[in-house]
């Protein structure tokens, strides 16, 4: 049994974390195949957009903790490996955004601690209406750090505060309120509207979608005047792009676009 699967159609590749018997826990071996597969999907100008699920009965629980223990032996107590481990997780996120292609965050079952940042990280997110979230580590005496950051840049902070500190969850709709995920749906429409979603970004020029992640990320983190001073240039250098030309040709020709 592979740990990830990957699927590809219609210019979508879908990534399957496989690890049912873990609720697709974020172990070492999770962690590098889902950043290499990333790293693939980057180069692969097939595929448009990313959707990223779990196999079983969750999406995922966060970071392995058997595995973590199981280095408590070491001579630092495991200090070296727990740092490493939070770096990789870390660059892992960080890849998640710096993709060219959109990823979406197809949600059921649970998604906890770093399996609730890796929702806050994808760029979108589809759950099922039984889904919980949570970030409660605090409730076995680890504190989210880490998942704290993504999660204070989806949702409220005296709210992200209050799960933090108490290990409350939240449900799919009370996720959806506060800008978690893009919405919660029937579980028999999961896929569906994954997919739908999905789909509608890969009509798309795809140079457009990559210029406007990249820009989105990078944008958001500046004050507003330095932000449409940045997003000016990025929409003169869109402007040149000859695909752009032919769209905005086609629109006003009343036709469809043939980009290259």
């Amino acid at each position: 049994m592979t740990i990830l699967e990957r699927s590809d159609a219609a210019s979508v590749a879908t990534l399957t974390m496989n690890a049912p018997a873990r609720l697709n826990a974020l172990s070492d071996a999770m962690i590098a195949t889902l950043h290499h597969a990333l790293d693939g999907i980057a180069n692969d100008p097939a595929v448009r957009v990313v959707i990223l699920r779990g196999a079983g009965k969750a999406f995922c629980a966060g970071h392995d903790l058997k595995e973590m223990q199981a280095v408590r032996q070491a001579e630092d107590g495991g200090a070296a490996y727990f740092k490493d481990l939070f770096d990789r997780c870390a660059a892992l996120m960080a890849r998640v955004q710096s993709l060219p292609q959109p990823v979406i965050a197809q949600v059921h079952g649970i998604a906890t601690a770093a399996g609730c940042q890796l929702v806050a990280t994808c760029d979108m997110a589809i759950s099922d209406d039984e889904t919980r979230f949570g970030v409660n580590g605090v409730n076995i005496g680890l504190f989210c750090s880490t998942p704290m950051v993504a999660l204070t840049r989806n949702i409220p902070r005296k709210v992200a505060f209050e799960m933090l500190t108490t290990g409350r969850f939240i449900n799919a709709r009370e996720a959806q309120d506060l800008g978690l995920i893009n919405r919660a749906v029937h579980s028999d429409a999961l896929e569906r509207e994954t997919q739908e979603l999905a789909q509608s970004i890969a009509t798309k020029l795809p140079s457009a979608v990559k210029i406007g992640k990249e820009a989105f990320y990078q944008q958001i983190q500046m004050p507003v005047a330095d932000a449409y001073r940045f997003t000016g240039d990025v929409m003169v250098h869109n402007m040149l792009d000859q695909d752009t030309d032919e769209g905005i040709n086609a629109f006003l020709e009343k036709r469809d676009p043939d980009w290259s």
